[in-house]
């Protein structure tokens, strides 16, 4: 089964025997670089479907790495790296990767993330960006009509809370950090709202969890954003 192709921007070389044979069992074909240059090479001659990356290169740094990569390369980026803070994390995705995942990792984990990120590619690809119709066990959100549903029964959500809601919907699966939901919903001058935020994501649990203390759809990503969670 081919799968696609997976670029592996990595020095470490434990990492690298782990990562390969995982993705392989997947189907995946695996590419290898140690340095960013070489990943940067790799990225252009081959086009592969995702690339997975280090922050800690030996000759650039995998921030800069990321920010190069995007000046042509719409390809699915996932950081993974040993820099546990919340400001690294941050920095990765407003430099433009899909997600990040923290040294040590399980490959569970890790395949489920990859899985959401060809599967969001492969809708823009397709000039579909989103399905019409989102659904969960417990809810479901019609884009088209702008109608959200809990339960069986439809709920009235505010204009910021149903933006939010779809802007959710729209990279389900995905972190997002809580500027880059604060500026696309709320507009650019908004990008340091965050107890704006905290408050409508609140409001917004109250709505659709079955129990908005422990919420099993809209997850905080401590100090980074939030990931509506794909079940």
């Amino acid at each position: 089964m081919d799968t696609g192709t997976v670029l592996v921007i990595e020095d470490e070389l434990p990492i690298r025997r782990f990562l390969k044979p995982s993705l392989q069992s997947e189907g995946f074909k695996v590419l290898e670089a140690v340095k960013g240059e070489e990943g940067l090479a790799l990225a252009s001659s081959h086009n592969p479907d995702i690339i997975l990356l280090d922050l800690g290169l030996p000759d650039m740094d995998g921030l800069e790495l990321v920010k190069r990569l995007r000046e042509w390369a719409s390809t699915p980026i996932i950081i993974i790296t040993a820099r546990g803070k919340e400001k690294d994390k941050i920095a990765g995705l407003d430099a433009g990767a899909d997600d990040y995942l923290t040294k040590p990792f399980d490959v569970g984990e890790l395949m489920a993330r990859v899985r959401v990120a060809l599967r969001h590619a492969e809708r823009v690809k397709l000039g579909a960006k989103q399905d019409p119709v989102f659904e969960t066990q417990d809810f479901k959100v019609d884009l088209a009509a702008r109608v959200v549903t809990v339960r069986g029964k439809e709920v009235h959500l505010t204009p910021n809370e149903y933006d939010l809601l779809a802007f959710l919907v729209r990279h389900a699966g995905k972190v997002v950090t809580q500027k880059q939901i604060l500026q696309e919903v709320w507009g650019p001058a908004n990008g340091d709202q965050v107890q704006y935020l905290r408050i409508y994501v609140y409001q917004l649990r109250q709505k659709i969890e079955t129990d908005p203390d422990r919420p099993r759809y809209i997850v905080t990503e401590s100090g980074v954003g939030y990931r509506l969670k794909i079940e």
